[in-house]
């Protein structure tokens, strides 16, 4: 099947994304990993049927020779472009935010990765010293086994209200099976690194307050998630992601 791709709608370090007609096409760069790619894809087929609003997976297939995944495109606007079109109903759009993410949780996908299993992983994956990585292998052992659907990179910029007032939530690359608190404390991370104090603090609040959850359950994950981000080698995060990845330092 053939594509066009002259309409670009985003360009990212490891890939282009172009719309044509009802189809999004993500072309991967030529190093990028065709097991990730297929992990994608994978990661949206599960989660696809278990009747939650996602984008239909259609192919993965290669153009030019690089991997290309092509999914349903949605009409709509995301939840970030709402909050900066119009700041003064932030509380709203975040509270409606919080309701997708904790609805999200309720359903189950048990083919996906377990959370616990990738973080230590990552941990080992982080560069960081053996004490390090002993106490946060540690940490997450301690953690409470819970078997929900994770995003793992849930943000505004990820949901999409269609003109039928329809929440769609999009980019499943790093979903597992895992504990809910886990997913709230990379959605507070991800505010945070993009120098989102405010939305961080309100999200965070709102999460806790619906969810009957601790703060400080949440913020249990944070040093993990830290060493786990540190794998992507951001060179402008690395000072911050070392002070949290410190579980002393961090709490």
């Amino acid at each position: 099947m053939s594509y066009n791709l002259t309409n670009l709608i985003a360009d990212r370090p490891n890939k282009k994304i172009y719309r044509d007609g009802n189809k999004t096409i993500k072309v991967f760069n030529e190093d990028f990993s065709a097991a990730n790619v297929l992990n994608e894809a994978l990661n949206l087929a599960y989660v696809g049927e278990t009747g939650l609003a996602v984008p239909h997976l259609i192919e993965v297939t290669k153009l030019d020779g690089k991997w290309t995944l092509v999914v349903e495109y949605i009409e709509g606007t995301t939840l970030d472009e709402f909050i900066k079109q119009n700041p003064d109903k932030t509380a709203e759009y975040m509270e409606r935010f919080v309701e997708i993410q904790i609805n999200m949780h309720h359903f189950s996908a048990p083919g996906l990765k377990r959370h616990k299993e990738k973080m230590h992983t990552k941990i080992r994956q982080s560069g960081l010293d053996a004490t390090q990585r002993y106490e946060l292998h540690t940490r997450l052992d301690s953690l409470p086994d819970i078997d929900h659907l994770c995003h793992g990179d849930l943000n505004p910029s990820n949901i999409v209200i269609t003109d039928k007032d329809e929440a769609y939530i999009i980019d499943w690359a790093h979903a597992t099976h895992g504990d809910p608190a886990a997913c709230a404390a990379r959605t507070f991370m991800l505010f945070t690194l993009k120098g989102r104090d405010d939305l961080a603090n309100q999200y965070l609040t709102l999460f806790c307050k619906k969810t009957d959850t601790a703060r400080q359950h949440v913020e249990k994950w944070i040093p993990i998630l830290s060493a786990s981000q540190l794998v992507k080698g951001k060179p402008e995060e690395r000072d911050v992601l070392l002070k949290w990845a410190t579980v002393v330092d961090y709490e």
